[in-house]
């Protein structure tokens, strides 16, 4: 999980900070001094480490802090602020894309860092907004570069232009043509990349914007490089100029420093990452959400917005109507395990949550117990499905027997369920217990502090006693 080092790190500073009923500037500093050892081991740029802590203990110094009742939440509640403003402020950094014509975003990086699957990510987050977006093979160089955009541009239900035997720039100035005749409104340019910056990458790169009116120039880089991917971010935008970064792999164990140090290095803000292997896992890059994250207060509005995503409208509206009746069988929980997979991994999806996704280890993370599960229901009868409460011994023998499992695994996926049905009982029905969920979405919208501190405490307090 990304950020988790730095994480654990910050939770210990802030629970020392926490057994201090008044804060002093001795308690302070030693406390900015912890918060910037941490971000060093998380390989954010030196500089940058030290002015956050500079401008923290500047303000953590100040009355808000030492006439506070809680100076230790206090404290807390600026570095958020100031991560959240290091990383970019209050709101995403969207792309500039043209309402009438073609707009043009043009991709480059290092090899390696996943620029052409990035791509096919793209195109597919627009094609879900309602665009008409085209891949455009500009890599003629890499052995099977044009062969792999064709293969994601399928997955992602995109045309892809190619002209063989033609340079990037003659490509890029074609695929535009073509994108006019045939109605395509964004064009992306796939470039070639290199195992290291050289002055052919780069001239190749102003080449093609030279031929073509560039709206967008997106350096992708891969979040576990640290330091070396702001250094590259650093070297493009003075050789090439970059509007963008799109942050690889923020799933994986990076330490952070790139999310934390590009913008002050380079200027240029971070306006996509790259969160797993599939196409869907594209995000839009929201600091303050980021910012919650390492600070382990969870992403309570990425969650939401995951499931709404992969919502169901006509199984949402069938399971509305049985929880309005108290009723919730085994076929609805098949469903309710196709819902969450489709948010994505199980892993990422916990780690969202307030006050419980920080506590939680991977190791901890069982991937496989959805298909356990479905391997047990599918062993039962229609009418076991629809009322469970006729499973007696003999049939959990049967049951367990049908999809080789033992009876105890039977016995907690039952367990489970009735905990399940008790909970549905007590949220969805009675007066109106549907339209409570969409209440309850529409207040985690709107006031994302307030939705954080109440699923804190159902779930237990974050590490920083919020």
């Amino acid at each position: 999980m990304a950020f988790e080092s730095l994480t654990d790190r910050l939770a210990g500073v802030f629970k020392k900070l926490r057994g201090h009923g008044k804060l002093t500037e001795a308690d302070i500093k030693a406390a900015m001094r912890e918060v910037r050892m941490a971000l060093l081991e998380a390989d954010v740029n030196y500089k940058v480490a030290k002015d956050f802590c500079a401008k923290v203990s500047e303000r953590a110094m100040g009355q808000e802090v030492m006439e506070s009742l809680t100076p230790a939440q206090q404290v807390v509640k600026i570095v958020n602020e100031e991560l959240t403003s290091l990383m970019g402020g209050n709101e995403p950094k969207y792309l500039r894309l043209k309402n009438k014509g073609q707009t043009v975003l043009m991709m480059c990086g290092l090899q390696g860092n996943g620029k052409t699957t990035h791509a096919a990510k793209l195109a597919k987050y627009f094609i879900k907004q309602g665009r008409r977006p085209m891949l455009v093979a500009c890599d003629i160089y890499r052995p099977a570069a044009i062969d792999q955009l064709q293969v994601v541009g399928k997955q992602a239900g995109a045309p892809v232009f190619t002209l063989p035997g033609a340079k990037p720039p003659e490509i890029a100035k074609k695929a535009l043509a073509h994108a006019r005749d045939y109605g395509n409104d964004i064009v992306i340019l796939d470039t070639a990349g290199r195992l290291q910056i050289d002055e052919v990458l780069m001239q190749e790169l102003v080449q093609i914007k030279d031929a073509v009116p560039v709206d967008e120039t997106l350096l992708v880089v891969d979040a576990m490089a640290g330091q070396d991917a702001v250094n590259v971010a650093k070297t493009f935008n003075e050789t090439v100029g970059i509007d963008g970064i799109i942050l690889t792999k923020t799933d994986g164990d990076t330490r952070g420093g790139a999310a934390l140090s590009v913008l002050s290095v380079t200027g240029k803000p971070i306006k996509f990452q790259g969160t797993g292997e599939k196409l869907d896992d594209l995000e839009v890059f929201h600091p303050s959400r980021m910012a919650s994250r390492i600070l382990g207060m969870g992403d309570v509005l990425s969650l939401i917005e995951r499931a709404e995503m992969s919502l169901d409208e006509k199984k949402a509206a069938e399971l509305e109507r049985k929880l309005a009746k108290n009723k919730f069988d085994l076929n609805d929980l098949l469903d309710q395990f196709d819902q969450i997979e489709r948010m994505g991994s199980l892993r990422d999806t916990i780690k969202m949550l307030p006050g419980i996704g920080s506590k939680i280890k991977d190791e901890d993370i069982d991937e496989g117990a959805f298909n356990r599960f479905r391997s047990i229901i599918y062993s039962m009868t229609v009418e076991e499905r629809t009322k469970p409460e006729i499973i007696n011994p003999s049939r959990k023998r049967r049951i367990a027997a049908g999809c080789g499992m033992q009876v105890e695994d039977v016995n907690r996926l039952l367990s489970q369920f009735k905990q399940m049905q008790k909970m549905v009982k007590q949220f969805g029905g009675g007066k109106g217990g549907p339209k409570m969920s969409k209440k309850m979405r529409r207040m985690m919208s709107q006031n994302p502090e307030m939705a954080q501190r109440m699923m804190g405490k159902n779930g237990g307090s974050n590490p920083f006693g919020f």
